[in-house]
């Protein structure tokens, strides 16, 4: 397998809501800050989970610390609004003289998607952060993007306002914006499916509108919840026919069939599909993430 996220320094994960998204986002910030990279992985103005997920509490709209080598932000509107206004006018009392003005901030709301565009700034910002030295203040910055059609609505901010707003600092911020997200040196989108037939539909839809609509190439798939074989034949021919354990293998060889058909139809992209085996736990938490980031080294490595 190709190494689809090796010096990619912006990942952005997206699929069907309720497909595992969030899980893999944090595996995969997990599994780059164990090899050693500084990660930040971000939510978007969501109810957290990856830090919960990896034994932390809520981190809100301030980048936090999780461990070494990985920190967490919840990117949200007004936040992101204010460090964005803040780049623009450098002075923090011509800030609060402006943009806290009520009016000001009323008038705001109708600049199209201006909300969408300074989240996805302040994503972009970090990735190309440095620290006093030049060097990047985070080698790697993952984004658990929205589901489907909200990703595409977010991804494609950049190039609508160029198409709608007059040139102008604005105008110049969508640019490159824009830019960051269709440079394939940097970028890297990783779709996130189920082994069931409209998930797979949905991530076919979505790598489509990816490729014609933000003119980004997705880079890989995750397969989630996949079902490998487990039983051979002979073993089922040994089992009596209506006996609980009968059943529980019969439904086990309908989630392979679905989980190898599944993966089968996402080769047809073309892209590296990485499959990742459905955890059974009453508490799913660290030790699950932690099992699932060893399962997704190999888009980072390429083994």
């Amino acid at each position: 397998m190709t190494a689809a996220l090796a010096n990619k320094r912006l990942v952005i994960v997206t699929g069907k809501g309720g497909g595992g998204k969030t899980t893999v986002a944090a595996a995969l910030a997990l599994d780059f800050a164990r090899a050693g990279l500084r990660t930040l992985v971000c939510e978007v103005n969501a109810k957290e989970r990856i830090a919960p997920l990896l034994g932390r509490g809520e981190v809100g709209a301030k980048v936090t610390s999780l461990e070494e080598n990985l920190w967490a932000v919840n990117v949200q509107p007004y936040e992101a609004m204010r460090e964005y206004a803040l780049m623009i006018v450098k002075f923090e009392s011509i800030y609060n003289a402006v943009f806290e003005n009520r009016l000001v901030r009323y008038f705001l709301r109708f600049i199209p998607s201006l909300q969408e565009l300074v989240l996805l700034g302040k994503i972009l910002f970090h990735v190309k952060e440095q620290r006093p030295d030049k060097s990047w203040r985070f080698d790697r910055v993952i984004v658990d993007a929205p589901a489907t059609g909200h990703a595409i609505t977010f991804l494609s901010v950049p190039q609508v306002l160029l198409n709608t707003v007059p040139p102008g600092a604005l105008a110049n911020d969508a640019r490159w914006m824009r830019d960051f997200l269709v440079d394939e040196k940097v970028t890297a989108v990783v779709l996130v499916s189920l082994p069931e037939e409209m998930p797979v539909n949905e991530t076919f839809e979505l790598h489509a509108a990816l490729r014609d609509q933000v003119k980004v190439t997705s880079s890989a798939v995750v397969l989630n919840n996949f079902v490998g074989p487990r039983f051979t034949d002979a073993e089922v021919a040994t089992m009596t026919p209506g006996t609980a354990a009968h059943t529980f293998v019969s439904g086990h060889r309908v989630r392979e069939h679905l989980s190898a058909s599944a993966f089968a139809r996402l080769q047809g992209l073309g892209l590296p599909v990485q499959c990742l085996p459905r955890v059974h736990s009453n508490a799913f938490d660290r030790s699950a993430i932690e099992q699932l980031a060893d399962q997704l080294k190999p888009l980072r490595e390429g083994t």
